[in-house]
């Protein structure tokens, strides 16, 4: 059980690193600073966006409209770490008693 608790916290560590990305990548394509042109840009681009989207209309569809403003992966960094932490507050389970 040992490992399957070290499994789930190594993929909700993926994603939390996921969505920094993505994030980071969005503020560099906004800045202009990232072109869409360039081809591995663009796959990287598209990759992070077919990965999160699904998550992310999740939530927009929840939220209110913020007037451009996107607290979506903000939100979905809460969940992660909330997950996380509960996650490590079981830990006991997951170590057998």
């Amino acid at each position: 059980m040992q490992s399957l608790f070290q499994i789930l916290n190594m993929l909700l560590s993926i994603a939390v690193f996921i969505i920094v990305a993505h994030v980071i990548m969005s503020w560099l394509i906004n800045f202009q600073i990232l072109n869409l042109r360039q081809p591995i840009v663009a796959a990287i681009w598209d990759g992070l966006n077919r990965i999160l989207e699904p998550v992310y209309s999740r939530i927009r569809g929840i939220l209110p409209p913020m007037g451009g403003l996107d607290l979506a992966p903000l939100i979905t960094l809460i969940g992660v770490y909330a997950l996380q932490i509960i996650l490590a507050n079981n830990a006991g389970f997951f170590y057998g008693f």
